[in-house]
């Protein structure tokens, strides 16, 4: 149950996060909140499911580059996301590096505070 409630909050943060990229960078759009919270799933299912499968096919060239090609990695991640929805829009793959980095340091947040509010009960 706890478990369930933390993914849930971790779900409705990441889809603020999105609307607060959106607002603060205008490479990226973000129609309503509808859209952020469709636009938070398809994001983490991709992370969860196909961003795996590319860090490690990409495993040389992560190497070479010392961990910077992962940032590229993540910003696919955010375009095609933005390529399957209509409410969640990337202009081009800087906006999406951009905004990319900018939901990632948000979740950084979002994580922290999520574990600091979940492990003191």
């Amino acid at each position: 149950m706890l478990n369930a409630m933390k993914i849930l909050a971790k779900w409705l943060l990441s889809a603020v996060a999105l609307l607060a990229v959106a607002h603060l960078y205008n490479g990226v759009v973000v129609q309503s909140f509808s859209s952020a919270l469709v636009a938070a799933l398809v994001i983490g299912f991709f992370n969860m499911l196909v961003r795996p499968v590319l860090v490690v096919l990409t495993l040389p060239v992560t190497v070479l580059t010392l961990g910077l090609f992962l940032f590229v990695i993540n910003a696919l991640m955010f375009y095609w996301a933005s390529a399957l929805l209509d409410g969640f829009q990337v202009r081009g793959f800087g906006a999406a590096l951009i905004g990319s980095l900018l939901y990632s340091l948000l979740g950084l947040v979002i994580n922290s505070a999520l574990e600091s509010l979940f492990t003191q009960r």
